[in-house]
């Protein structure tokens, strides 16, 4: 099993998101037990304009505020995955985010 984790310009994320709900693992049931997870985080991304700068009383510094994804997927599907987070959260930056994949050792459903 692996987890997909994902920084992306908060002007991307729903279109992420879209893309991996039409992907074809998605529409094949190919996401079996996933975890989709998304949270607005304060980080170090480059802003696309001076919109996305925000000052951080908290950190003491200028931030940008963007998305991180997280999603659990069976070793098979990640590769898919990875290439239409890539495709899509792309804005023409150099960096534009960064997409980690991480092997999970054990998954233990509650309840």
């Amino acid at each position: 099993m692996k987890e997909i984790k994902a920084y992306v310009h908060s002007n991307r994320i729903a279109d992420v998101i879209s893309a991996l709900k039409a992907s074809s693992v998605w529409s094949a049931g190919g996401n079996g037990d996933h975890n989709l997870t998304v949270y607005m985080v304060k980080g170090s991304l480059l802003p696309l304009d001076d919109s996305e700068k925000r000052y951080s009383v908290e950190l003491g510094e200028e931030v940008v505020n963007e998305y991180k994804l997280e999603l659990h997927c069976s070793d098979e599907y990640a590769d898919e995955l990875v290439e239409v987070i890539s495709r899509v959260a792309r804005t023409g930056q150099v960096t534009a985010g960064w997409i980690y994949v991480i092997d999970i050792a054990q998954a233990i459903r509650v309840g």
